[in-house]
Formats: C-alpha cells, structure tokens, sequence
C-alpha cells in the first residue's frame, strides 16, 4: 500500500580536525588562517556545484579530478568526513561502477553542504 511507504532523509554526521584547525589559526595568524579557511571554502562549494554537474554529464576523469581536489583543499582544514567520503568516491570511479559512484556522490554532497556549515560553526565558538 501506498499509505506503508516510508521516505528515508539520510541525516550525515560530518567530523572535523578541531586541533588541525586550531593548527592552523596557531601557525599562520587569525587574519592569514581566516582568509585561508574562506578560499577554501568558497572553492568547496565551487568544486561540489561542478561535482554535480560532471556527473550529469558523464565527465568520469573530470568527476575524478575535481573529487580528489575537494580532498585536498578539505585536509588542511580539517574537513576528515569529507576527505575520506571524496576517498569513496574515487575508488567507486576506480571501478567503473555507476551505481556506487552515484551513491557516494550524493553522500559527497551531502557530507560537503554540512562540513561548510560546520567550518564556519566552529570558527564562531572562538577557536
């Protein structure tokens, strides 16, 4: 029956590197970590619309490239969730398995849209 369905809202858990970030703010400077952290953000959100947009396209390589990017501006800042989900998603392209990248693609942003909002989060409790 129709009225038996359940709707599924996948709620992420994203974790961040406090101390990386704290690393961070120590080594370059508030005002220098603080430019940093807004690039990267702002790139993150860049690359996760471009993300989507080479899946619908079917662009694998440039899906590749723009994922393990995402990983590497994540890193520096502490974003764990999103590198190690960035890892799922390109061992799923590794094995030309569309189902699987799909999956974790949607996680991917998911994971993205939530690590962005927690950046900025734990920035204002005063790092």
């Amino acid at each position: 029956m129709v009225a038996d369905l359940l709707e599924l809202i996948p709620r992420e858990t994203v974790r961040l590197d406090r101390d990386r970030l704290e690393g961070l703010f120590a080594q370059l400077g508030e005002a220098a970590a603080e430019d940093m952290v807004g690039r990267a953000v702002e790139e993150l959100a860049v690359r996760l619309a471009r993300c989507r947009a080479q899946w619908q396209s079917r662009h694998w390589q440039d899906l590749r490239r723009t994922v393990r990017s995402l990983a590497a501006i994540s890193d520096p800042i502490g974003m764990t969730s999103l590198v190690r989900v960035a890892g799922d998603v390109t061992a799923a392209l590794d094995t030309s398995d569309a189902a699987a990248v799909g999956a974790t693609l949607c996680r991917l942003m998911r994971i993205g849209e939530r690590s962005l909002t927690a950046v900025w989060d734990l920035h204002d409790l005063s790092l």
